[in-house]
């Protein structure tokens, strides 16, 4: 019986390829729709998963959480403390006093109060009464600190204003600025983003498809990241939720503008889409694949960070960076095949091969190529006027003031916890409800005490006392003081494996700069007991201690493996070397305006260590991207046209890409400034500014400029180098 060859006619294998071509867009856009309908239900549900307890993110070596793994064996409570002040217009009488305690007394009505609150205590000057009210560490805190501080205004008697202040009280006042994270965060950068989208392509359905791109690339990113922190593989915090909703948005939206320019190049000299979408597949995957690798590589050295909120900020990023790469090779190259020439509308790129051959010929037109035109006339006059401008921005990093801030000021606006603060500080021991824990061999237990007693940061010490009506009995130079009338024994202190716990209370604050002096004075008073020293402020003595040494480790490492990238993207060594130092250039002029504005403008109380690393992080790895679109580029046209050539065509073709990626990125980084948190205002200020700076600046003066005066000599000592003009 004769073959039947009729399937393998020309005709049948051509509607073979178009069905494949079809196909195949429609499975990546029905993937994708299907990943980020699971991922989208879970943006309301990051709080069941996400922690903003600053201990859980110190190291497991770390004193202060040595000591806060060893609190729940002396008290078999991990309830969180919440200050209660009851501040009188005037000295407080009789019925005020008796309101105020029949008001603590049925504190634990409130769901999520522990019933263990303590007595009111009366201050000296008989204005105030302060308690302390534990609340439940499995209850909604948030919800419970405003439930608290409600039910007790409203037993309090005429005359008497109440704060909740405390760890609880702070650590509430953190759960309510994030709070914006799911919806105005988002809403605010995908508004921004939109906008410039369709200033720069002046289409409708384009922005939306790109945008489209990003907001699919987030729900996969945080369907991963949500599971991960889940099975407890990832540590999430709201200020790391932020920064993963920011990043993917910005990094998708740039790797995409990239892919629709080069899309929009096809489309003019190439008339079927499908063939225009391989083309513009294939010129961007090097410079997209090398810009996320680089930005991944960048993040994946947070890795070695001390602080858990660091090292974990590093995966949960890079997770993001690799979504927002996938998203622009796979789902926007779907959707633009979908639509084809229609996306661009009402401004379609029109099929005119002639045109584009006799562009081919020229260095361009436009502003961009005017712009490289200014370069090619006068380089170095350009490069250096830029380089002078730059450092004196740099000379600004001096007055940065970024070792660290108190935690009554990490949130912006009004705050009963900082309020209540101020109260308490004006009535009692400002530490009062925070003490220095201290935990010491029972042998050892006057010795540490007579050390505290000394210090003059100290108000008071107590011991932990099961036996003791208040849970804790108090220490003076002569022992542990009675109850009750004399002859009454001491109560015995609470020992757990041969251990006590001291708790002093502080004379100052426990967020202020004195008592962080009185823990490092007391760690090293009680070297000898062998003592660890921990609480609220040591803590935060610890944490910014971690975040000192992460900073002096990871910068230096994050350029090294940068700079690697570079040489092996570039085959080059020189141009990697000086493309880095234009980008730390770039760094440090906007950490130094930065620096000027916040202390200047904004009178900012100072800044918290991690605020230079992660604005290095961001400017350093994501002002590489724009190095590598630019670079990428000038090389292809090197190799076509010689360097200096090559670097005018490249900045010409790339010029308005870059520019409106740095205004997505800027818009997007400028939207975490709508988070009420102090770190995220100052984080949100620096990289927008940075990338701003970078793009409009750097990208397009002085690499440009520097490039073309060196001219082939940059690629040195690759072959590209040599036999050329």
């Amino acid at each position: 019986m004769p073959k039947n060859t009729a399937s393998t006619t020309p005709r049948t294998r051509v509607r073979r390829r178009s069905w494949a071509r079809a196909l195949v867009p429609a499975l990546l856009i029905i993937a994708w729709l299907v990943a980020a309908g699971m991922g989208g239900p879970l943006f309301g549900k990051v709080s069941e998963v996400s922690s903003n307890d600053q201990t859980s993110y110190l190291p497991t070596s770390a004193e202060a959480t040595e000591v806060q793994n060893l609190l729940g064996e002396f008290n078999d409570s991990d309830a969180i403390p919440a200050v209660v002040v009851f501040v009188g217009d005037g000295a407080l009488d009789d019925d005020q006093l008796s309101a105020i305690d029949s008001a603590i007394e049925n504190a634990p009505d409130v769901d999520g109060v522990s019933a263990e609150v303590s007595p009111g205590l009366q201050s000296e000057d008989r204005r105030a009464v302060q308690a302390f009210i534990p609340i439940s560490s499995d209850a909604d805190l948030g919800d419970t600190v405003e439930a608290l501080g409600q039910h007790l205004r409203d037993a309090a008697p005429t005359g008497v204003s109440v704060y909740v202040t405390g760890p609880a009280g702070f650590s509430a006042d953190l759960v309510a600025g994030f709070s914006g994270i799911d919806g105005l965060l988002l809403a605010v950068a995908l508004l921004a983003v939109l906008v410039i989208l369709i200033l720069v392509y002046r289409s409708l359905l384009l922005p939306v498809v790109v945008l489209s791109t990003s907001l699919f690339a987030l729900c996969v990113a945080l369907l991963v990241v949500w599971w991960l922190a889940k099975w407890e593989i990832l540590l999430l915090s709201g200020q790391t939720q932020g920064i993963l909703f920011i990043l993917v948005i910005g990094a998708a939206t740039d790797y995409s503008l990239l892919f629709v320019s080069r899309f929009r190049e096809e489309l003019r000299s190439t008339k079927d889409k499908g063939a225009a979408i391989i083309s513009a597949w294939k010129g961007s995957l090097e410079p997209i694949a090398a810009s996320g690798g680089t930005v991944i590589a960048g993040l994946l050295c947070l890795l070695l960070s001390d602080l858990k909120s660091n090292s974990t900020l590093g995966p949960v990023a890079s997770i993001g960076i690799v979504f927002a790469m996938l998203s622009a090779l796979t789902l926007l190259p779907a959707l633009l095949f979908v639509f084809g020439r229609a996306a661009f509308w009402p401004r379609r790129p029109k099929f005119e091969p002639d045109i584009v051959t006799a562009e081919r010929g020229m260095a361009g037109t436009g502003l961009w190529a005017r712009l490289a035109g200014a370069i090619g006339r006068r380089p170095r006059l350009i490069w250096i006027v830029t380089s002078l401008v730059l450092i004196a921005g740099a000379a600004g990093i001096t007055q940065l003031n970024a070792s660290g801030v108190p935690q009554s000021d990490l949130v912006l606006g009004a705050s009963q916890a900082r309020d209540g603060q101020v109260a308490l500080g004006e009535h009692f021991p400002g530490g009062s409800g925070s003490p220095v824990y201290v935990v010491v061999a029972e042998e050892s237990l006057q010795d540490a005490a007579d050390v505290l007693l000394a210090n003059d940061g100290i108000d008071a010490v107590a011991v932990t006392a099961s036996d003791s009506p208040s849970g804790s009995a108090s220490v003076t130079e002569d022992g542990i003081a009675a109850f009750g009338p004399p002859g009454t024994p001491a109560p015995e202190p609470t020992i757990v494996d041969g251990d006590v716990l001291l708790q002093g209370t502080l004379s100052a604050a426990a967020d202020s700069d004195a008592a962080a002096s009185t823990v490092r004075e007391l760690r090293t008073d009680l070297t000898d007991s062998h003592a660890l020293v921990g609480g609220v402020t040591a803590t935060q003595v610890d944490t910014n201690d971690a975040s000192i040494h992460d900073r002096n480790l990871i910068i230096p490492l994050i350029l090294v493996v940068i700079l690697v990238i570079l040489m092996l993207l570039l085959r080059s060594v020189l141009a990697p070397v000086l493309l880095v130092l234009t980008t730390v250039l770039s760094f440090g002029t906007a950490m130094g305006v930065s620096a000027l504005v916040f202390n200047g403008i904004f009178a900012f109380p100072g800044a918290d260590p991690a605020v230079p690393l992660y604005g290095f992080v961001f400017l350093v790895a994501l002002g590489i991207d724009y190095n590598i679109f630019l670079m990428t580029r000038v090389r292809e046209e090197a190799l076509k046209h010689g360097t200096r050539e090559g670097v005018l065509r490249g900045l010409s073709v790339t010029g308005g890409v870059i520019t409106s990626a740095g205004l997505v990125l800027a818009a997007t980084f400028a939207a975490l400034s709508v988070i009420p948190i102090l770190f995220l205002l100052q984080l949100a200020f620096i990289v927008a500014f940075g990338v701003l700076l970078d793009t409009l600046v750097v990208r397009s003066l002085l690499v440009p400029a520097l490039a073309y005066d060196i001219g082939r000599a940059i690629w040195w000592p690759s072959a590209l180098r040599r036999g050329e003009r």
